[in-house]
């Protein structure tokens, strides 16, 4: 893959047809989503009248559009600084150092050009590496982490920026369990109930990178999608460029000192049984600035079945969805069907239709 592709000549300002987005996909309404900024510090300290704020104001955004930030959120600011460095530094390599860590087909682990190993047309205007932590991962050189992270990072840095990866995850992963007990209090369940469901999952982390565009009113950073996962903890840099639809309308997200945005997923939504809704955002581009967001997904464990507890369902909320396990969504996003706002439905349709009869 040559540079000429990653970065191609605007002599003529000619964006490359397979960048190119339909117009009612770009199109924006220039307004700001109206978000809650939440301030965790009380829920930690056990402050029932702060813990009850919290609760009503994550349950009004989930209901609304299934994004709010949160600050004083535990997770050190020094480390997401350094993770962040890791990143830019990985991503300002040159074209064919990158393509060492080339992401393979069936596998969470590498580098990739706007998917562009995936897809031929509306591709995203970003550069991504993704990872994939488990709670109980091997630590061996041997493993498929840490020759990712040697190949990419080369041999005397590497095992300490591993170890800055991994913290960052299990600090994402603790933060995660942190909201999902809180979620569980706003849809007046168990308040262990989903955080345990959590505990023994999964976690992708996946970096983006998004180069200037001089066209950025023909392309995207990444499409109109609700994220297939339970749960997103964003970290955006002061450049901005999410937005989320709401109110028939694209608004966006802006960068808050110090905070972290959380967003719901579709696997989320079922176990809540449709009270709450996935997320539907995507990611503009800038002109002249370039912009990095560091993405963490919070998964379930491969074989647990999506299923919402029983007090979310009754004769006047009837099953939304069927049961699944997440194994079967993750395999159908990653070789059937391209990640949109209507993946969970899609993926229902899909699912009845190759039950056994």
């Amino acid at each position: 893959m040559g540079s000429n592709l990653l970065y191609p000549n605007f002599s003529k300002n000619l964006l490359p047809e397979k960048f190119i987005w339909p117009k009612e996909k770009i199109h924006s309404s220039n307004q700001e989503l109206n978000e809650p900024i939440i301030d965790l510090e009380g829920f930690h300290s056990g402050d029932a009248a702060a813990t009850g704020r919290i609760i009503g104001l994550v349950r009004s955004a989930c209901l609304s559009h299934g994004l709010f930030q949160v600050i004083n959120h535990g997770v050190d600011l020094d480390l997401i600084n350094s993770i962040n460095d890791h990143v830019n530094y990985f991503f300002k390599l040159p074209i064919d150092e990158k393509m060492r860590v080339h992401r393979l087909p069936g596998s969470f682990w590498g580098y990739s050009f706007a998917h562009a190993d995936r897809f031929s047309l509306n591709l995203p205007w970003k550069e991504i590496f993704s990872c994939i932590f488990c709670e109980n991962a091997s630590a061996s050189d041997h493993s498929e982490g840490a020759l990712f992270f040697k190949s990419a990072f080369g041999d005397q840095e590497f095992e300490k920026i591993r170890l800055d990866f991994q913290n960052y995850c299990k600090a994402m992963k603790k933060l995660s369990l942190t909201i999902m007990e809180i979620l569980g209090l706003s849809l007046g369940v168990d308040r262990k109930f989903y955080k345990e469901f959590f505990e023994d999952g999964s976690s992708i982390l996946r970096c983006n990178f998004y180069p200037p565009c001089q066209e950025p009113k023909q392309t995207l950073g990444t499409g109109p999608h609700c994220d297939p996962t339970a749960l997103t903890i964003l970290y955006q840099d002061r450049v901005g460029g999410l937005e989320v639809f709401s109110d028939e309308k694209w608004k966006s997200v802006g960068p808050q000192p110090d905070a972290l945005v959380i967003n719901l997923g579709d696997t989320f939504s079922a176990l809540s049984n449709g009270v709450y809704k996935s997320c539907p955002h995507r990611a503009v581009v800038n002109k002249s600035m370039e912009r990095v967001s560091l993405v963490y997904f919070l998964c379930p464990n491969e074989e647990k079945v999506i299923a919402p507890p029983k007090n979310l369902v009754s004769s006047e909320r009837v099953r939304q969805y069927p049961d699944f396990k997440w194994s079967d969504f993750l395999n159908f996003t990653q070789k059937y069907y391209r990640v949109d706002v209507a993946t969970l439905q899609n993926f229902t349709k899909w699912l009845i239709s190759h039950q056994p009869t």
